[in-house]
């Protein structure tokens, strides 16, 4: 939307980019041609580079090893970790199950010791949270706590989410559904929200509004299909759709995630990263494992350990309702989860401080040579 240029080709892999989660994506990935793209990619990054450019990295091991590879200056915002997946907010290690987790063999950081080496050769690092920068630190990374854009576009209230204080019951309780962005694994989990959603109709004892923004990946027509076999009548065809279930709606708008995350009190997740932006919001959020191959029960699990309190882990659908009273009947919880959520995601305006830091941080370095 920006117009900003993208160079070399681009192909979706059958993994959606989730390789680490399980070797057989790995292996249908490079039958897709992963290794030819990679290296069609290299190559386009290696043309368009003049002598005085520099490369930003964000992500995983992928483009910071790109970044390394470009034999330019480099900086690298790290998303795909947090220590937080191994060790709590007192630096102690959590228990290990999982292949994730057995992955990190050295217990001493999250990061593998050829991506520290990789980081200690860029200009400058921006983990995802500052318990992530002070393990960096401890291993000569330079590492800078600036918080994660992710949360950049949002506002947060200073008051809290309306959840913590046990809703309005005149208004009703408002539910906004993640189902990811990456189909086909969306569609089916766009199925257990639904039986989720009726769960907690059957719990609650005031009406509720169920929001989803659809993401542009996903089929509207599709989604509505989902929506009407779980007994929802439609009310408003068009560019969104409305349905209703007596006192209950349902509303599904493409774009209108910022707009959907501010006016609901609770979510209900299968999805990453607008999980961890609503998170961020202060608000809490119920998350349901599926099959993959991103929103795996050991995705859904480090996500959890990622976000603390914030995140309650339900295994079933008919299991969300109960959860979820848990939760608004519990008024300390709800302010835990508030502080919980803004702590761990950081203030808006993190992608500006990243900026200001990368280019006073190469002015230095060239001022020295």
């Amino acid at each position: 939307k920006l117009g900003v240029e993208i160079i070399g080709p681009t192909k979706q892999m059958p993994s959606g980019g989730f390789i680490y989660m399980d070797s057989q994506q790995l292996a249908r990935d490079l039958r897709g041609g992963l290794l030819q793209l990679t290296m069609a990619q290299l190559q386009a990054m290696g043309q368009w580079l003049r002598s005085d450019d520099v490369v930003l990295a964000v992500g995983d091991i992928v483009p910071l090893l790109f970044g390394w590879l470009s034999r330019r200056s480099y900086g690298f915002v790290g998303t795909a970790k947090s220590e937080y997946y191994v060790r709590d907010e007192q630096g102690q290690c959590l228990e290990r199950s999982t292949l994730f987790d057995v992955l990190d063999f050295q217990r001493s950081c999250v990061y593998m010791p050829w991506e520290r080496w990789l980081m200690r050769r860029s200009v400058c690092v921006f983990p995802r949270d500052g318990i992530t920068t002070r393990q960096l630190r401890h291993w000569a990374v330079d590492a800078y706590d600036a918080g994660n854009p992710m949360m950049d576009g949002f506002s947060i209230a200073a008051a809290g989410p309306r959840a913590a204080h046990g809703g309005d019951a005149r208004s009703g309780l408002t539910v906004l559904l993640l189902p990811g962005s990456r189909a086909p694994e969306a569609y089916e989990n766009w199925q257990r929200l639904l039986q989720g959603a009726a769960d907690i109709i059957r719990h609650a004892d005031q009406p509720v509004t169920f929001l989803t923004a659809a993401a542009p990946t996903l089929e509207l027509t599709e989604l509505n299909r989902c929506v009407v076999t779980h007994g929802w009548l439609a009310v408003a065809p068009g560019y969104g759709q409305g349905y209703f279930q007596e006192k209950n709606r349902l509303l599904i708008e493409p774009g209108a995630f910022v707009d959907y995350a501010h006016r609901a009190d609770v979510a209900i997740a299968t999805a990453g990263t607008a999980t961890e932006q609503f998170v961020g919001l202060g608000k809490p959020v119920l998350t349901l494992p599926g099959h993959g191959p991103q929103f795996t029960p050991s995705f859904a699990q480090a996500q959890a350990r990622h976000l603390g309190p914030s995140v309650t882990l339900v295994q079933q659908p008919e299991q969300v309702g109960q959860a979820l009273l848990a939760i608004l009947n519990d008024p300390k919880q709800q302010a835990e989860i508030y502080k919980n959520g803004q702590h761990r995601m950081g203030p808006p305006g993190a992608g500006k401080r990243i900026a200001e830091i990368l280019v006073k941080t190469l002015l230095a370095e060239r001022s020295r040579s």
